[in-house]
């Protein structure tokens, strides 16, 4: 499996915010982008899913197969997965159901009885392991959860759909240490080299954890450094200053001017 993005621009609202931007994620491998805020990290998601909102030019290859102008549907069924930074609340929409309906997808006729048995046990399991509550799986999509449980059903998702590319939008925010490592196992567990794993975020807690192969820096739309996990806690050192472009005040400028002549 290869995620191919080249020359990726994005804009909304007729502003641009990713520029020009390149990156490959293979089989196996855990790359991450790191960033400020408002560097365009969550526009990168929003790009790859195909969030109509956003203006996107360029390629996004999967396979080979372009995904500019397919719906996110389609992209989630060639194996996208994305954990959203806050995931939605859905009304009417159980989680057992959702889950079941989406690995039916493709199988003319639905489940059977002992698949869908078999399913609903795995999902139960798999709540277990993530130290949710097997009543949780019953009720609504997010519906009065907090937010650590919010994340730790995205996690169960994941591990039930087994997804080829799976993409993290600050799933780290706003978790205790116990939520990184929750978040830790889960992508171990499916660590099995068929699949790839794309981190958003813009502090490292969760590389000390989970060891990168690949770590970008994105500043102004722009990856303006790649390198290993050492680039990673380069950055947790010293921030993200020294990557930041600074110009002087106008008046500064002149002053500067008039002094060197």
């Amino acid at each position: 499996m290869v995620l191919e993005v080249k020359g990726l621009c994005v804009s909304s609202k007729d502003k641009e915010i990713i520029k020009d931007l390149d990156l490959t994620l293979r089989d196996g491998g855990i790359s991450v982008i790191m960033g400020p805020n408002g560097s365009g990290k969550s526009s990168i998601c929003n790009a790859l899913l195909g969030n109509p909102a956003f203006k996107v030019k360029g390629s996004i290859k999967l396979d080979g197969s372009e995904l500019i102008g397919v719906d996110s549907d389609v992209r989630a069924r060639e194996g996208l997965f994305l954990s959203f930074q806050e995931p939605e609340e859905i009304e009417g929409v159980k989680i057992s159901n959702l889950i079941r309906k989406a690995l039916s997808v493709g199988q003319e006729g639905g489940q059977d009885m002992d698949t869908m048995l078999r399913v609903h046990e795995e999902v139960e399991k798999t709540a277990e392991d993530l130290r949710l509550d097997k009543s949780m799986i019953s009720r609504e999509l997010n519906v009065g959860f907090s937010g650590g449980e919010k994340k730790r059903m995205e996690l169960l998702q994941m591990i039930m759909l087994k997804p080829k590319v799976i993409i993290f939008d600050e799933i780290d925010s706003g978790l205790d240490v116990d939520g990184i490592r929750l978040i830790a196992k889960a992508m171990k567990k499916l660590d099995d080299g068929k699949r790839s794993f794309l981190i958003i975020t813009h502090y490292p807690r969760i590389l000390r954890y989970v060891k990168a192969d690949h770590v970008h820096v994105l500043v102004g739309g722009r990856i303006v450094k790649s390198g290993g996990a050492k680039l990673a806690h380069d950055i947790e050192e010293h921030g993200y200053a020294s990557y930041i472009e600074t110009k002087p005040p106008k008046k500064a400028l002149k002053d500067a001017v008039k002094r060197s002549g």
